[in-house]
């Protein structure tokens, strides 16, 4: 079966960017089919809103942009043609009111990712958007892309194509990475994958793994070179993940890609000094053990054997400056990534080089990419949705262009 039209677009994955870019293309006049390979769209997507669905930020937009890192000036003219507060007046349209939270992080008032999928799902279908599931892209063949489909093999010639199939991290949600060697031989330069928002292996004793995984470590300082980043990480049975190493996840990946390894330094009592802190330790009576002492400075159990693992042993120094430099200093070696699969996102994709300016291949100005498929990689925060809106909408711009 071949289908061809000028004025249609084919739209190849159901996530954000391609949901951002279809409502575009559609409110403009344009015949859209979104095709993907998945029995039910934006999968991904209703996973991050199990923890309450962290849209955008409410930081000012010359800090935000900042977040993006190398990427920051390839991404910033998509993003500032559809801010933070463009994606919360997009949201209320849509009937679904935000919030901002103590950090600054933009949420849905329900803290669901399901009633703004259904929304806006009711929206598309309204502006005429057919949403084909169970369709997984096979290849080009010449100018035309192919699709395998329960029904058999397809066909689609389209005035324009647009790809938003997202990086490597939880392939069983559908974005697996398979896009990559069709996508070189086609002409583009691309990165390799790499895990970003991930956690990181540690080689924890047995000990501590029983008894600590699954804990918090609560307002704590994270560094590792220049990078620093402060809030909770979770002890995990293979090392350590949470939101603090997500911030790091670039400068960690770096470190452990080029020797091997990367020493994570965490001060434990962040809001006293070394001085401070050991004044405090020496002030508790006479006979008072370790274990009280350090409770006494606000030190959690999880975090006192955490000392005790970096020592290598049970025992902890006596001394008070001795025991609070220990404190504000704890290296934890972490000795390698966690897999892709588990990460919340991906670094790498498709290099911006190989792009022109309206987000279409320069090796094939008909196929247009956005999301996570582009080469950038920002923290948790909502900098990543933010991005995948913004891109899909900048690259449908780009196609609307090439239709008309």
């Amino acid at each position: 079966m071949t289908a061809s039209s000028n004025k249609r677009a084919i739209i190849v994955g159901a996530g954000p960017a391609g949901l951002a870019a279809a409502e575009v293309l559609a409110q403009a006049g344009v015949e859209v089919i979104i095709r993907d390979r998945m029995p039910n769209p934006a999968r991904k997507f209703l996973l991050a809103g199990r923890g309450g669905l962290n849209l955008t930020h409410s930081e000012p937009l010359a800090t935000f942009l900042t977040r993006y890192g190398a990427a920051q000036s390839s991404l910033e003219p998509a993003i500032r043609a559809f801010t933070p507060d463009d994606l919360r007046a997009w949201c209320e349209q849509l009937g679904i009111e935000t919030f901002v939270g103590s950090s600054g992080r933009v949420f849905p008032k329900q803290m669901k990712a399901s009633p703004l999928l259904r929304a806006w799902l009711a929206r598309l279908a309204g502006l005429g958007v057919k949403l084909v599931t169970r369709s997984r892209w096979t290849g080009w063949d010449g100018d035309a892309v192919t699709f395998d489909t329960p029904g058999g093999p397809q066909t689609e010639a389209p005035g324009a194509i647009l790809f938003a199939l997202g990086g490597a991290s939880w392939p069983r949600l559908g974005s697996d990475g398979s896009w990559i060697e069709a996508f070189t031989m086609r002409g583009a330069d691309v990165t390799s994958l790499k895990p970003s928002n991930s956690g990181f292996l540690v080689s924890w004793s047995d000990i501590f793994r029983d008894r600590f995984a699954g804990h918090p470590i609560k307002a704590a300082h994270f560094v590792h070179d220049a990078a620093e980043a402060s809030g909770e990480v979770i002890i995990t049975r293979t090392g350590i993940e949470g939101g603090a190493i997500y911030a790091l996840s670039p400068a960690l990946r770096h470190s452990i890609s080029a020797v091997g390894h990367a020493d994570l330094t965490i001060d434990l009592s962040p809001n006293l000094t070394a001085g401070e802190l050991a004044r405090k330790i020496a002030s508790a009576p006479s006979g008072t053990s370790t274990a009280n002492r350090l409770r006494r400075t606000g030190i959690s159990p999880v975090a006192a054997s955490l000392l005790r693992e970096r020592r290598g042993g049970p025992g902890l120094p006596n001394e008070p400056d001795e025991l609070a430099t220990l404190i504000k200093e704890c290296v934890i070696p972490l000795a390698g990534v966690a897999p892709i699969e588990r990460a919340i996102s991906t670094a790498g994709g498709i290099s911006w080089n190989s792009l022109n300016a309206d987000y279409s291949l320069k090796s094939d100005p008909r196929t247009f990419v956005a999301g996570e498929m582009l080469d950038w990689e920002a923290p948790t925060g909502g900098y990543l949705l933010q991005a995948c809106f913004a891109t899909g909408r900048a690259a449908a711009k780009g196609m609307l262009a090439r239709l008309f």
